[in-house]
Protein backbone atom coordinates (compact mmCIF):
# COMPACT_ATOMS: atom_id res chain seq x y z
CA UNK A 1 0.00 0.00 0.00
CA UNK A 2 2.97 2.53 0.56
CA UNK A 3 4.77 1.33 -2.08
CA UNK A 4 1.43 2.17 -4.36
CA UNK A 5 1.02 5.55 -2.56
CA UNK A 6 4.57 6.82 -3.46
CA UNK A 7 4.23 6.14 -7.05
CA UNK A 8 1.19 8.03 -7.06
CA UNK A 9 2.58 10.89 -5.16
CA UNK A 10 5.37 10.34 -7.47
CA UNK A 11 3.69 10.54 -10.55
CA UNK A 12 1.29 13.39 -9.46
CA UNK A 13 4.12 15.64 -8.08
CA UNK A 14 5.78 14.67 -11.98
CA UNK A 15 2.59 15.56 -13.76
CA UNK A 16 2.16 19.23 -11.41
CA UNK A 17 5.86 20.56 -12.41
CA UNK A 18 5.27 19.31 -15.81
CA UNK A 19 2.21 21.65 -16.05
CA UNK A 20 3.39 24.66 -14.94
CA UNK A 21 4.33 26.70 -17.37
CA UNK A 22 8.17 28.59 -17.69
CA UNK A 23 8.04 32.53 -16.85
CA UNK A 24 7.45 33.96 -20.38
CA UNK A 25 10.86 36.14 -21.28
CA UNK A 26 9.07 38.57 -23.53
CA UNK A 27 6.05 40.35 -24.52
CA UNK A 28 4.71 37.87 -26.85
CA UNK A 29 5.15 35.14 -25.21
CA UNK A 30 3.28 36.18 -22.42
CA UNK A 31 0.73 37.43 -24.73
CA UNK A 32 1.17 33.84 -26.62
CA UNK A 33 0.44 32.71 -23.10
CA UNK A 34 -2.76 34.23 -22.44
CA UNK A 35 -4.04 35.29 -25.64
CA UNK A 36 -5.84 33.09 -28.37
CA UNK A 37 -5.11 35.74 -31.04
CA UNK A 38 -8.92 35.97 -32.10
CA UNK A 39 -8.98 39.92 -32.27
CA UNK A 40 -6.32 41.16 -34.92
CA UNK A 41 -3.78 43.47 -32.85
CA UNK A 42 -2.89 47.24 -33.84
CA UNK A 43 0.37 48.56 -32.44
CA UNK A 44 0.65 51.35 -30.35
CA UNK A 45 3.06 53.21 -32.79
CA UNK A 46 -0.04 52.23 -35.75
CA UNK A 47 -2.79 54.11 -33.35
CA UNK A 48 -0.61 56.61 -32.93
CA UNK A 49 -0.38 57.37 -36.09
CA UNK A 50 -2.39 60.98 -37.27
CA UNK A 51 -4.65 59.39 -39.77
CA UNK A 52 -5.86 56.28 -37.57
CA UNK A 53 -9.20 57.87 -36.31
CA UNK A 54 -10.62 54.43 -34.16
CA UNK A 55 -12.37 55.19 -30.63
CA UNK A 56 -10.40 53.52 -28.01
CA UNK A 57 -12.29 51.77 -25.39
CA UNK A 58 -10.63 50.97 -22.19
CA UNK A 59 -10.83 47.62 -20.78
CA UNK A 60 -9.48 48.00 -17.43
CA UNK A 61 -11.10 48.64 -14.01
CA UNK A 62 -12.12 52.27 -13.27
CA UNK A 63 -9.14 52.63 -10.26
CA UNK A 64 -7.04 51.99 -13.24
CA UNK A 65 -8.32 54.20 -15.62
CA UNK A 66 -8.31 57.40 -12.95
CA UNK A 67 -4.83 56.60 -12.10
CA UNK A 68 -4.06 56.94 -16.24
CA UNK A 69 -5.53 56.36 -19.16
CA UNK A 70 -4.84 57.46 -23.23
CA UNK A 71 -6.14 60.49 -24.60
CA UNK A 72 -9.92 60.51 -25.96
CA UNK A 73 -10.53 57.06 -24.84
CA UNK A 74 -13.96 55.56 -23.73
CA UNK A 75 -13.94 54.09 -20.21
CA UNK A 76 -15.69 50.66 -20.98
CA UNK A 77 -14.48 48.79 -17.76
CA UNK A 78 -13.97 44.73 -17.68
CA UNK A 79 -15.78 43.19 -14.71
CA UNK A 80 -18.77 45.53 -15.53
CA UNK A 81 -18.58 45.50 -19.18
CA UNK A 82 -21.72 46.09 -20.87
CA UNK A 83 -22.28 45.77 -24.39
CA UNK A 84 -25.44 47.86 -24.29
CA UNK A 85 -23.10 50.61 -23.76
CA UNK A 86 -21.21 50.37 -26.57
CA UNK A 87 -24.07 49.97 -28.78
CA UNK A 88 -25.37 53.40 -27.57
CA UNK A 89 -22.38 54.72 -27.99
CA UNK A 90 -21.09 53.47 -31.08
CA UNK A 91 -24.11 53.05 -33.77
CA UNK A 92 -21.73 52.67 -36.64
CA UNK A 93 -20.98 48.58 -36.74
CA UNK A 94 -18.10 49.71 -38.79
CA UNK A 95 -16.25 51.79 -36.85
CA UNK A 96 -12.76 51.32 -36.10
CA UNK A 97 -12.67 49.78 -32.56
CA UNK A 98 -9.38 49.60 -30.40
CA UNK A 99 -9.67 47.97 -27.16
CA UNK A 100 -6.91 47.95 -24.57
CA UNK A 101 -5.96 47.07 -20.98
CA UNK A 102 -2.78 46.95 -19.38
CA UNK A 103 -1.16 44.51 -21.73
CA UNK A 104 -3.64 43.17 -24.09
CA UNK A 105 -5.08 40.21 -22.21
CA UNK A 106 -8.44 41.38 -20.86
CA UNK A 107 -8.87 43.36 -24.15
CA UNK A 108 -8.88 40.65 -26.09
CA UNK A 109 -11.84 39.68 -23.64
CA UNK A 110 -13.75 42.75 -23.88
CA UNK A 111 -12.71 42.99 -28.22
CA UNK A 112 -14.34 39.28 -28.68
CA UNK A 113 -17.51 40.04 -27.21
CA UNK A 114 -17.37 43.78 -29.31
CA UNK A 115 -17.38 41.33 -32.24
CA UNK A 116 -19.71 39.06 -31.55
CA UNK A 117 -22.13 42.09 -31.14
CA UNK A 118 -21.48 42.31 -35.09
CA UNK A 119 -19.01 45.15 -34.96
CA UNK A 120 -16.09 44.32 -38.01
CA UNK A 121 -13.43 46.61 -37.37
CA UNK A 122 -11.94 45.43 -33.87
CA UNK A 123 -8.32 45.74 -33.05
CA UNK A 124 -6.81 44.71 -29.65
CA UNK A 125 -3.63 47.23 -28.29
CA UNK A 126 -0.66 45.20 -28.24
CA UNK A 127 1.05 45.47 -24.92
CA UNK A 128 -1.93 47.91 -23.49
CA UNK A 129 -1.32 51.12 -21.93
CA UNK A 130 2.32 49.40 -20.93
CA UNK A 131 3.67 49.09 -24.40
CA UNK A 132 2.07 52.90 -25.01
CA UNK A 133 3.76 54.23 -21.92
CA UNK A 134 7.08 52.45 -22.71
CA UNK A 135 7.16 54.02 -26.55
CA UNK A 136 7.28 56.96 -25.22
CA UNK A 137 3.51 58.34 -26.10
CA UNK A 138 1.66 60.18 -23.35
CA UNK A 139 -0.95 58.98 -20.67
CA UNK A 140 -3.53 61.56 -18.33
CA UNK A 141 -5.08 61.11 -15.38
CA UNK A 142 -8.75 61.57 -13.99
CA UNK A 143 -8.24 65.48 -14.99
CA UNK A 144 -6.78 64.68 -18.48
CA UNK A 145 -3.45 66.26 -16.88
CA UNK A 146 -0.36 64.24 -18.67
CA UNK A 147 1.06 62.26 -15.77
CA UNK A 148 3.94 59.45 -15.81
CA UNK A 149 2.10 57.43 -13.09
CA UNK A 150 0.29 54.27 -14.70
CA UNK A 151 -1.52 51.79 -12.55
CA UNK A 152 0.33 47.91 -12.70
CA UNK A 153 -2.91 45.96 -12.26
CA UNK A 154 -0.94 43.62 -9.99
CA UNK A 155 2.74 43.47 -8.71
CA UNK A 156 3.22 40.22 -10.66
CA UNK A 157 2.83 42.13 -13.98
CA UNK A 158 4.94 45.74 -13.07
CA UNK A 159 7.86 44.05 -14.67
CA UNK A 160 6.32 44.70 -17.73
CA UNK A 161 5.99 48.67 -17.68
CA UNK A 162 9.79 49.64 -18.05
CA UNK A 163 8.94 53.57 -18.22
CA UNK A 164 6.73 55.64 -15.76
CA UNK A 165 5.84 55.65 -12.15
CA UNK A 166 4.26 52.17 -11.20
CA UNK A 167 1.27 52.73 -9.48
CA UNK A 168 -0.83 49.76 -7.46
CA UNK A 169 -3.31 50.15 -4.64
Amino acid sequence: MKNILFILLTLFTAQFSLAQEKEPETLSDLLEMYNERSVPYISVQELAMPKTNAIILDAREIKEYTVSHIKNTIYVGYDDFQIDSVQKKLPNKDTQIVVYCSLGIRSEDIAEKIKKAGYTNVFNLYGGIFEWKNNGFKVYDSINTVTENVHIFSKEWSKWLTKGEKVYE
